[in-house]
């Protein structure tokens, strides 16, 4: 908890900011809100005067840290935030775990592998393991790639909020590519349920024609999609999707279970900044 990080810290006693104090008491309550809370039991939980807790929010969310529900009023931790988080337990932590067992994906598939999380709404390559012979992809470590167009972009808003996935659409857009890219907000909301029941997504041809990718979603200790592991290759390579897809959901699994096991030992929160701001005590 952030008291305990407060109390924990052991240096010249120099005068806090309380201003900033609350800031992140707000970023704490909503942590640890599932559903997200409205202003009245944000002040509330918080004793803080509406007024106060009303700017800090405000503050928050038009610099992309707390998102507000236009229909329900309630406020949740925005993708800023979340991509904070991702890059704590992410970057370099996330990608040593991940390193043998994407690697040895490579080798089951002979398929060039890349590993992907989501910062401020874009999906970024964090790893990327490319098999001997296999065809040349352009990609990259620390390349944007589209959300409603790949594997990994649609495993990892399979399960936003409809209001946060609006918004992403709104911003973003959804560039066509050819025919077979999705540019409907149906259709792309039809892709994350086929997501959630299945396990896996799909990139068929829809970003390059001739390329497919398979993608599996990694989680933390509480279940959250945290990461996306994929495989690449050309059409032919990936004929067989059942086949292909269930060892990449086996890879993302063993990623998960380490994910898991990692924060079980470090006694880390699974959410929000919370979670950033211990992965490094």
């Amino acid at each position: 908890m952030l008291t305990f990080a407060m109390n924990a810290w052991t240096g010249p006693k120099t005068q806090s900011v309380p201003a900033l104090e609350r800031g992140l008491q707000i970023l704490e309550c909503l942590a640890q809100s599932r559903r997200g809370v409205t202003l009245s039991q944000l002040t509330r939980r918080l004793q803080l005067p509406r007024s106060t807790g009303h700017a800090l929010l405000l503050t928050y969310q038009r610099t992309g840290y707390v998102h507000r529900c236009e229909k329900t009023g309630r406020y949740c931790l925005g993708l800023r935030l979340q991509a904070l988080a991702n890059l704590a337990l992410g970057g370099t932590s996330l990608r040593s775990q991940a390193a043998s067992i994407l690697h040895q994906l490579m080798l089951e598939t002979g398929l060039t592998v890349h590993l992907a999380v989501m910062e401020e709404g874009d999906v970024i390559l964090i790893d990327r393991i490319e098999a001997p012979q296999a065809p040349q992809l352009a990609t990259w470590v620390g390349k944007r790639i589209g959300l409603h167009c790949t594997a990994l972009g649609k495993v990892l808003i399979s399960e936003l909020p409809a209001s946060v996935l609006d918004e992403l659409i709104r911003k973003q857009g959804m560039i066509r590519y050819n025919e077979n890219t999705i540019t409907s907000r149906r259709m792309l909301r039809l892709a994350c349920e086929q997501v959630q029941q299945v396990g896996y997504a799909i990139d068929d041809e829809e970003e390059e024609i001739g390329v497919r990718c398979i993608g599996a979603p990694v989680r933390n200790g509480t279940g959250e999609v945290v990461a996306a592991i994929s495989i690449s290759g050309t059409k032919a390579e990936l004929e067989n999707i059942p086949a292909r897809a269930a060892r990449v959901m086996n890879a993302a699994a063993a990623l998960t279970h380490q994910i898991s096991a990692f924060s079980q030992e470090r006694q880390l929160p699974s959410r929000g900044m919370v979670h950033a701001f211990q992965v490094e005590a």
